[in-house]
């Protein structure tokens, strides 16, 4: 039977819980991305069946912080998923922090060794900073989630580098988080490497190639909402 991943890009398009933004890109915009580019690579894989938490660039999750964090729960556990992956992007007032890490409940479990895989994943394919496994108790998606469930940080919308990557090397992203549950469950790629993740879906926006310059003044927003 297929191993069941729910993967929650976290945030909604606007309005209550709306992500983080620097460098011209929104968070939400990224999360929902990454997130189908991996759910089309977990759902191309027989060994693995994906649903993700939003199914349109448009679509919100919730009339509020709480009630939007309720039904992404609500979808994972009612499934019921195998796993839960909560895919974000990171904001800090200091420019120069970057890197990616990974969110858990709790040490030693099996979130815990899914997120050191992810993480390797993620570092490896796109050579962001690993920042390790963190422990948060308090983030309501791995508190109520009934599956091991994992927070990822993918990047710093705030860091000039990292925002480079987040707009340009958003198939990666999802590349390296594939990666980290093949290597979790012991799984080599089926077809020897991983398949390219180059036909986006509609609300995809293609990657620019002109470089990212900070805004006049600050060059970040960072979001109030609880995850």
């Amino acid at each position: 039977m297929p191993i069941r991943v729910f993967i929650d890009q976290g945030h909604n398009p606007s309005g209550a819980n709306a992500g983080a933004e620097g460098y011209g890109l929104r968070e939400q915009d990224i999360t929902y991305a990454v997130g189908m580019d991996l759910a089309r690579l977990l759902n191309g894989d027989p060994r693995f069946t994906a649903r993700v938490s939003r199914t349109t660039p448009t679509e919100s999750l919730g009339a509020s912080n709480a009630a939007s964090l309720q039904r992404r729960v609500y979808l994972a556990n009612s499934w019921p998923a195998d796993y839960f992956v909560s895919i974000h992007c990171n904001a800090n007032t200091n420019p120069a922090i970057n890197g990616t890490e990974v969110y858990v409940y709790q040490q030693n479990t099996q979130a815990y060794w899914l997120a050191q895989h992810v993480l390797g994943g993620i570092v490896e394919e796109v050579g962001t900073r690993d920042n390790g496994v963190r422990l948060n108790p308090t983030l309501y998606v791995l508190r109520r989630t009934a599956m091991p469930a994992i927070l990822v940080e993918l990047a710093y919308l705030t860091n000039g580098g990292d925002a480079l990557k987040l707009r340009d090397e958003q198939p990666a992203f999802a590349q390296g988080i594939y990666s980290g549950l093949l290597g979790y469950f012991g799984m080599a790629p089926l077809y020897g490497e991983f398949p390219p993740v180059t036909q986006r879906l509609p609300g995809h926006s293609p990657s620019c190639a002109q470089p990212l310059s900070p805004p006049p003044g600050r060059s970040y927003s960072t979001s109030t909402c609880i995850r």
